[in-house]
């Protein structure tokens, strides 16, 4: 596989070679994907380009009620010869569909850093998360012989045994920030358990899921079984909470937004149903007196604005030990001043423009109440946006300190290039801050000392828990090496993306009994 190492002159290469032929072919009309084929709302929506106001993705199909019950209906027909397939040959559909993302690595990336604005490492980095995540699911499946198991039996002629098996048509709305690993993931997991898949990308990037769509017909998966469908998130989420042929949903985005969807589909629901919710999150670092405290400045540095915050795993709370307050801040924002930021497609830049001017607009609201509030901007706090930026919103890493912990900037989730600082005497003070929280996906820890290490992971009521990473505090997971999932509101099921468990939540178990005659 490939991997997306700073300075590799083969790498740079490709991936700017299909950087050119990807942006000569934006602007053009996508069709959804519905049964294999393509389909044409009445209506259409224009995606432009983060980086530049000028630089048109394309235009898109709003769907509304018609076509997303037509996918509906296309999923609900196929599931019955795609959940009797043998899972031999489902696990081999989707070992195809990673083969062919591996194939098309360099131009999903580059799609992937046109459409939402990552560097060039973190859209390497996405697209090959993709491809192990795929290929996970698939080792998963064969270690556990398909999910059926043996049980005892009272006699040597009966046979008793617990089978896993899916459960129908399956919704898969994902978002902006990971367009294609979140939504590839979810879909690839429901398809090789045997379900059949409606997937809805976020409006700001939808075009990765689009492709993954064709790539995944194009593997074997038949038509009908894999859908994809274009357009307001709220009509689509609607439409499947109100059809009774939807069998369950995974949704990727934030607590508002999947607490809404769970009520909808929960109430219009004939009887109770999967719903599988991967959310947001604050998530904190602990620095202690015993870090190695370079470290922990870089870790932080690349956790908190690493695609400019924009990651429900973001670092976005720092605790650190009263003591080594004063120079861990000067080391962070020393670190800090030397991101670059600028055009994704450049060599060299670590961190491109916000989303959207909402994404601006968040970040110069939690800066001016830093300010209101009596608290400090340490390093940062500008953004800008103009003609010199061709339109798109910037925001420079910040850092801030002397707020309260109930204050909004230390609880609530922003998804912008902003960490706030505060001081702890002692672990136990350190942990009751960090689990204070509504949230519970990501949390890191810095410190020399073993002890402390194991107090921390003993105490934190977090899900995805890190010691001493300097390549990100609280970022960073990896299909097989970290599963991904979050406690209290950041997930619903326990289970995290990329783990041994990830795959049980889309089967339903049926215990077969067969008495010899």
């Amino acid at each position: 596989m490939y991997t997306s190492r700073p300075g590799d002159p083969g790498i740079d290469r490709k991936y700017e070679e299909a950087l050119v032929a990807a942006e000569s072919q934006l602007g053009q009309l996508h069709p959804a994907r519905v049964a294999g084929e393509e389909i044409h709302a009445r209506e259409t929506f224009t995606v432009w380009s983060p980086i530049e106001a000028t630089l048109k993705i394309g235009d898109f199909q709003q769907c509304g009620k018609k076509e997303t019950e037509a996918a509906i209906q296309a999923a609900a027909e196929t599931w019955d010869d795609w959940s009797q397939t043998p899972w031999e040959v489902r696990t081999a559909c989707i070992g195809a569909a990673a083969e062919r993302l591996e194939a098309e690595y360099f131009h999903l990336a580059a799609l992937i850093t046109l459409e939402c604005a990552k560097t060039r490492n973190e859209a390497l980095a996405e697209v090959g998360e993709a491809v192990a995540l795929l290929r996970y699911h698939t080792d998963v499946i064969r270690d556990n012989d398909g999910f059926r198991r043996s049980m005892p039996a009272d006699t040597k002629t009966d046979r008793y045994e617990s089978v896993l098996r899916p459960y129908g048509a399956w919704a898969v709305i994902s978002p902006f920030n990971f367009p294609l690993v979140l939504g590839a993931g979810a879909a690839a997991a429901a398809l090789i358990t045997g379900n059949t898949a409606i997937m809805k990308p976020a409006s700001a990037a939808p075009l990765s899921m689009l492709t993954f769509c064709r790539i995944l017909e194009e593997a074997g998966v038949p038509a009908g079984a894999a859908n994809c469908i274009t357009g307001s998130g709220p009509a689509f989420g609607k439409a499947v909470s109100r059809s009774p042929a939807i069998a369950g949903l995974t949704f990727t985005g934030s607590r508002d937004a999947g607490m809404w969807l769970r009520r909808e589909f929960t109430t219009h629901q004939p009887y109770p149903k999967p719903v599988i919710l991967e959310l947001g999150s604050k998530n904190p670092c602990i620095v202690t007196g015993q870090a190695d405290l370079r470290k922990a400045a870089e870790g932080v540095c690349r956790g908190a604005f690493g695609f400019g915050g924009q990651k429900c795993s973001a670092t976005s709370r720092v605790y650190v030990e009263q003591p080594v307050f004063p120079v861990f801040a000067e080391m962070l924002a020393e670190r800090a001043a030397r991101c670059t930021t600028g055009d994704p497609r450049e060599k060299g830049v670590f961190m491109g423009p916000l989303i959207n001017r909402a994404a601006k607009e968040r970040f110069d609201a939690a800066v001016a109440a830093v300010s209101a509030a009596g608290g400090e901007v340490l390093t940062g706090g500008r953004s800008y946006s103009g003609k010199e930026t061709h339109g798109a919103y910037f925001a420079d890493p910040t850092i801030v300190t002397g707020i309260s912990h109930d204050h909004p900037v230390m609880r609530d989730e922003l998804f912008v290039p902003l960490v706030a600082l505060a001081t702890f005497t002692g672990m136990d003070e350190a942990l009751r801050l960090a689990n204070d929280t509504e949230y519970g996906l990501t949390a890191g820890i810095f410190s020399e000392d073993p002890a402390e290490v194991e107090e921390f992971f003993s105490h934190i009521r977090f899900g995805v828990c890190y010691a001493n990473r300097k390549e990100g505090a609280t970022t960073g997971g990896w299909p097989e090496y970290q599963s991904f999932g979050g406690w209290k509101g950041s997930g619903s099921t326990g289970r995290g993306v990329g783990g041994p468990y990830y795959l049980l939540s889309y089967m339903r178990e049926q215990a077969q009994t067969r008495i010899a005659g």
